[in-house]
């Protein structure tokens, strides 16, 4: 068993989840300016990766492109994973490839608390991707705590690389936002991403 096995029913009821799906998590987060670089690459990826329409395309031409904007935006502080093995719980199904994990921790070479942000990259359906994320982020959960190195929210996405769909787990409670952003709006996106290191954000 590993995170694909999970739907939101499934991990929900395995680890004890209360769901929250009523509010706009995200309203009050300010936008961030995409550098001239970004808005070039997505200008150009945008068509094409549409076009061929694969989730590796999706990913490659567009989620990456945003996230690695992300670690530049503050000073290469954080550590960006994708498509790394992240086995905390074979037992209860905890492991698996996830598609990108975000860590405040700058080590780059392993996985290292905290890990603050999991997504996973479904081809159309966002909805079918929220129980995997979750398992994800669940144990990321565990993980920091492990490694006494706990953050009070775990952040994640399930995006097809235009539309992106946010949560995060506090405790045993997971939000879900009500809003999906697109692509379009990826200066919102961009201040969603960068709202777990704000700490980070102001000591650059």
């Amino acid at each position: 068993m590993a995170y694909s096995d999970f739907n939101l029913a499934k991990v929900k009821n395995d680890f004890g989840l209360t769901l929250e799906e009523s509010r706009n998590l995200f309203v009050d987060t300010k936008p961030v300016l995409p550098s001239a670089t970004l808005t070039t690459l997505l200008s150009d990826y945008v068509p094409l990766a549409t076009s061929i329409s694969t989730e590796k395309a999706r990913s490659e031409f567009l989620i990456a492109p945003i996230l690695a904007e992300v670690r530049r935006l503050l000073n290469y502080q954080i550590s960006l994973f994708s498509g790394n093995e992240f086995n905390v719980d074979s037992q209860r199904g905890l492991q698996g490839f996830c598609d990108y994990i975000i860590s405040g921790s700058p080590e780059q070479l392993y996985i290292s608390a905290p890990v603050t942000i999991i997504f996973e990259a479904k081809k159309e359906d966002i909805i079918g991707g929220l129980g995997q994320c979750v398992a994800a982020m669940v144990a990321a959960q565990i993980f920091n705590q492990s490694k006494g190195n706990e953050v009070e929210r775990i952040y994640g996405s399930v995006t097809t690389g235009t539309n992106w769909k946010f949560l995060f787990l506090e405790g045993t409670v997971v939000y879900i936002d009500q809003i999906e952003y697109y692509i379009k709006e990826v200066d919102k996106i961009l201040g969603i991403l960068l709202q777990p290191f704000q700490p980070v954000l102001i000591a650059v």
